[in-house]
C-alpha cells in the first residue's frame, strides 16, 4: 500500500527547508537526501526550494527522477557498483561517490557512448573504516592525478560519511582530514580536475561540517522527518 503525504506533512517539509536554510551560509549547498522518501516528498522538497537531491540506490531513484524531471539535480550518493555505471551515467546529474580507477574508467567509458560529462566527487574513507566504502586519504592523490587523463568525467571536489550517530564533534576529525586532502588536490593545478565541493555532514553533524569548511551538506532526516 502506497503511503500518502498529507498537507501537514508537506507543511512540515517547507517549514524544515526554511529552518535549516537559518543555520547554513547561503554560499553552502542543501542537498536533499531522498532515500525511502515518496514521490509526494520529494516534489514537496523541491516546491520549497530544494533542488538538489541525492539518492543511494539507483534503482530507488530511476522513477522519482523520470518524474520530477530537471527541476531538480539528481546526486548519486551511495555506494556506485562498476555494472551499475551505466544507469548512473544516464539518469544521475552528479556522482559523489567514485572510489576506485576502475569504477571511474566504467564511468568515463558509459559517458562517453553518452556523449556527455559527469562531474564526480572522489568519496574519501575519512576514518580507514573497514565496514565504509571510500578511498583512503592517502591514497586519494594518486586516483585523481589518474583520472584527469579521462576525457568524460571532471573531478570536482570530495565527499565523506563521518560518523551517523553519536556525538556530532566526534566527526569534526573526519572532516579535517577530508578538507586538508582537499586542499592539497587543490594546490596541485591538474588538468580536468576543479576542486568545487566539499560534501561533509548530514542531519547529526552539518554544522560541525560548515565550520571545517563543507559546501554541500546532505540532509535527510531533518528535513524529512523520521522513517
Amino acid at each position: 500500500m502506497t503511503l500518502q503525504v498529507n498537507d501537514i506533512q508537506i507543511s512540515s517539509i517547507a517549514k524544515a527547508v526554511e529552518r535549516i536554510r537559518n543555520t547554513i551560509p547561503p554560499e553552502v549547498l542543501l542537498l536533499a537526501a531522498a532515500k525511502t522518501r515518496s514521490l509526494e516528498e520529494v516534489k514537496a522538497v523541491v516546491r520549497a526550494g530544494v533542488t538538489h537531491i541525492g539518492y543511494n540506490y539507483i534503482q530507488e531513484a530511476i522513477p522519482i527522477i523520470q518524474a520530477v524531471g530537471s527541476t531538480a539535480t539528481w546526486h548519486m550518493i551511495g555506494h556506485l557498483q562498476r555494472n551499475k555505471a551505466k544507469l548512473a551515467a544516464q539518469y544521475f546529474d552528479v556522482i559523489e561517490t567514485v572510489d576506485s580507477w576502475r569504477l571511474a574508467q566504467a564511468l568515463d567509458v558509459r559517458c562517453a557512448e553518452l556523449e556527455k560529462t559527469m562531474p564526480v566527487l572522489i568519496e574519501i574513507n575519512s576514518g580507514h573504516e573497514p565496514s565504509k566504502t571510500g578511498v583512503m586519504p592517502e591514497e586519494v592523490d594518486k586516483l585523481v592525478e589518474r583520472m584527469s587523463a579521462l576525457r568524460h568525467i571532471h573531478v570536482e571536489g570530495l565527499m565523506t560519511m563521518g560518523p551517523r550517530f553519536g556525538d556530532p564533534e566526534d566527526s569534526r576529525p573526519y572532516f579535517k582530514t577530508t578538507r586538508q586532502a582537499f586542499e592539497r588536490l587543490a594546490a596541485k593545478n591538474l588538468p580536468n580536475v576543479t576542486m568545487r565541493y566539499l560534501s561533509m555532514g548530514m542531519s547529526n553533524s552539518y554544522r560541525i561540517a560548515i565550520e571545517e569548511g563543507t559546501n554541500i551538506v546532505r540532509i535527510g532526516t531533518s528535513l524529512f522527518g523520521e522513517r
